[in-house]
């Protein structure tokens, strides 16, 4: 391993251990040999975190799980707090109806890295059209797609092949045809993501 994939890899690790969750959804986190929850066991020094600092911790779960950085990030919150209906929700909702986000959804791609990737090269069509823009807001009704040439690079047909079978409600798929639909705007309870919504509006609202 590159001395710099070393350096990236244990900078991970670190935002793992200390956010208690495996973002990137790499075996050999630091997270998963855990046999106690965050908080139960070696966490007695930071047993006294601030209310602030509660609020921030979940902040940056929610931006290192879904790859934003923090102007993106705070955007899509003032977005979602112009917006009638539920603040939270409503920002769960454009988070999950990210173009990357939903290609990593339907199996497209093991990480939200590699969906970025694929999206970023050019590989990903929606309603027949190249999108390279991982921030791309799906629409309800959408059909995304790998582009035909694409279909069975490597990326694809591991990611595929070894895609959870876990299904989202909101998202029809066709793996054999790499391609998806995006039925719904998925409810706050349908989003798998341990993220505390109101703890992230609570910050934003000093």
């Amino acid at each position: 391993m590159a001395k710099s994939d070393h350096k990236r890899h244990a900078a991970k690790h670190k935002i793992d251990r200390r956010l208690g969750v495996n973002l990137w959804g790499r075996p050999k986190s630091p997270v998963n040999a855990r046999e106690y929850g965050p908080g139960q066991h070696g966490r007695s020094r930071f047993q006294r975190k601030s209310e602030y600092a509660i609020q921030l911790e979940e902040k940056q779960k929610a931006k290192y799980t879904y790859g934003l950085l923090e102007k993106q990030f705070r955007n899509l919150y003032e977005e979602a707090s112009a917006k009638d209906g539920v603040t939270g929700e409503n920002l769960l909702q454009y988070l999950e109806s990210r173009l990357d986000n939903t290609i990593f959804r339907l199996g497209f791609a093991r990480t939200r890295r590699q969906a970025r990737q694929l999206v970023s090269h050019k590989h990903i069509v929606v309603n027949g059209i190249t999108v390279n823009i991982p921030s791309y807001r799906v629409k309800v009704g959408d059909v995304i797609s790998v582009r035909p040439k694409s279909r069975n690079i490597e990326v694809v047909t591991e990611s595929i092949a070894n895609a959870p079978r876990t299904k989202y409600k909101w998202l029809e798929v066709e793996p054999k045809e790499r391609t998806g639909k995006y039925l719904y705007e998925p409810t706050m309870e349908e989003i798998p993501e341990n993220i505390n919504v109101q703890l992230i509006i609570e910050l934003y609202s000093k």
